[in-house]
């Protein structure tokens, strides 16, 4: 595991090189991007509890914890039981919207999301919690830091970064596939496995998209769970940041960034960016790709400064 201090003055570990999913990353802009306010959504959540609290209540300092892209709450299950039992605080896993089991909306950007988050909070009277993202909740807990600095205590930001870039090619390829098992109206697991593997041919990838599937009103075939059109039309702005001059916004509390060292999600060359946006900023590198919490669950939760950074 290598250590960046406060400030990114110093690098240790492997460099992730250049970014792969982008021709050129689009670091700074002499505005920040104005969006209308959007409408909210209800997310649908899982409370994991300690069973001796380090708290007085699921109010006081808990942690909210997000999935990426085709991800849900069910996938961070594993991980909010273990920081739940290992720091005693409660853990809330939430799916965005668009995904497990909340609910659709057309729109589908950062600033919608973050909005969504932001009124979780407040509707269930949390106090100060901690946002721990990965990728797509990764810059969706950065959007909320930087929107409403005041409403968390502090971040974790998984293998993404402050900035817009363009996502690989493979989230296109993933729908493209999906669409075609929608059209297939299959019936088991193993013939929309089928189809998908000549999209995918990472077998824990295809049973992390396939974890999608639910059969609908009950009956015998199965669908996919997240809108696929309107994901479809978010691809082509979901690795924009809303945020575009990080000298006119800062989060001026604890923000720490965990990276894999065989990711090329946050290269060396955006570190400093990384300083204007979160001044207050550590980052920590695991032995693991984009997927770290799942690759290295045990490096990412126990690491150094992990524990004492969440307290």
């Amino acid at each position: 595991m290598a250590i960046i201090p406060f400030g990114g003055r110093a690098v240790r570990g492997t460099s992730c090189g250049p970014l792969s999913f982008q021709s050129s990353a689009r670091l700074f802009s002499n505005s920040s991007a104005r969006l209308s306010p959007p409408s909210t959504v209800s997310l649908v959540y899982d409370l994991h509890s300690p069973a001796k609290p380090a708290v007085p209540d699921a109010q006081t300092s808990p942690i909210i914890i997000m999935h990426g892209l085709f991800g849900s709450k069910k996938n961070n299950r594993s991980i909010s039981k273990a920081l739940a039992r290992d720091l005693g605080r409660h853990v809330y896993a939430i799916d965005l919207r668009n995904h497990g089991e909340s609910p659709h909306d057309a729109r589908h950007d950062y600033t919608a999301m973050a909005a969504d988050v932001a009124d979780f909070v407040r509707e269930h009277g949390l106090k100060q919690p901690t946002l721990i993202g990965h990728s797509m909740g990764a810059k969706t807990a950065m959007t909320l830091a930087l929107r409403e600095p005041d409403l968390i205590a502090n971040l974790v930001a998984v293998d993404n970064a402050p900035i817009d870039a363009r996502l690989e090619s493979d989230f296109a390829r993933y729908i493209q596939g999906m669409k075609k098992i929608d059209a297939a109206d299959v019936t088991r697991q193993a013939e929309a496995d089928k189809i998908l593997e000549p999209y995918e041919e990472s077998l824990a990838i295809r049973q992390f998209l396939l974890g999608n599937l639910h059969r609908p009103d009950g009956g015998r075939t199965q669908k996919f769970r997240v809108p696929l059109p309107i994901l479809t039309k978010a691809l082509d702005h979901l690795g924009d940041f809303p945020f575009k001059d990080p000298s006119a916004v800062r989060f001026p509390k604890p923000a720490l960034f965990i990276r894999g060292t065989r990711s090329k999600y946050v290269p060396d060359e955006v570190i400093p960016i990384i300083g204007q946006f979160f001044p207050l900023f550590r980052m920590v590198d695991v032995e693991a790709g984009h997927w770290l919490i799942s690759e290295n669950p045990e490096e990412f939760r126990r690491g150094e400064y992990f524990a004492s950074w969440v307290s």
